[in-house]
């Protein structure tokens, strides 16, 4: 396993998530639309660009995401704040004062952001959430792991996981949020939380990626 990540390289990742998610802000609205609220995509575009705001200079990768999650819990509309806060802030905690972060704690932040979202929003496996794209990111990244992949195999590992976790909740019907008021009506659809996330995490895997 080689590969470390310190908060510049952190940074990189939430300057490069918020400028995927301001190109992709339509169509994350438009999933929205279909069986959400509409405002998916403006709501994260919104709190990701306050999180890039929010970046300290010369911080540990820890404290890059703790002020990360709470400029996008002040700024994002919606349960978005709260639940993409959270994960952030998680993972931050779980980080510690460690500078750099090695594979494993990172793989660690991972889990901790999942445990996170799953407490917040009460959200299972299969329900049509982010849940369903951050549980198999995790255990994607863990198996990388496991095999002695490097911090950026892992790391695109887990976006992998992610994608293939968006792609399987269109069959599905949702149970948890407005979604799931439209019952079967939700099917065919993919979760705009999912996608999201999705998108986010093949950020990371891009910044440690091209960093290497």
């Amino acid at each position: 396993m080689t590969g470390t990540a310190d908060g510049a390289d952190l940074a990189a990742w939430i300057r490069l998530a918020a400028e995927r998610v301001a190109a992709d802000a339509g169509r994350l609205t438009s999933l929205d639309a279909a069986i959400g609220d509409g405002d998916h995509g403006l709501n994260l575009d919104r709190g990701l660009a306050a999180a890039v705001a929010a970046l300290p200079d010369g911080a540990p990768p820890g404290k890059v995401l703790t002020a990360a999650g709470r400029a996008v819990v002040s700024k994002t509309g919606g349960a978005s704040g709260p639940l993409y806060g959270t994960a952030l802030r998680r993972a931050g905690k779980a980080f510690g004062d460690a500078d750099p972060i090695d594979a494993a704690a990172l793989g660690a932040g991972l889990r901790a952001a999942l445990d996170g979202v799953r407490e917040l929003g009460q959200a299972a496996g299969g329900d049509k959430t982010m849940v369903d794209a951050l549980i198999p990111a995790v255990a994607s990244y863990d198996a990388a792991l496991a095999a002695g992949t490097g911090l950026a195999g892992c790391a695109r590992a887990a976006a992998d996981g992610a994608a293939q976790g968006a792609d399987a909740t269109v069959p599905m019907q949702a149970r948890k949020g407005r979604a799931s008021y439209l019952g079967e009506r939700s099917i065919g659809h993919m979760d705009p939380g999912a996608a999201s996330t999705a998108l986010i995490l093949r950020a990371l895997a891009d910044t440690l990626t091209e960093r290497d």
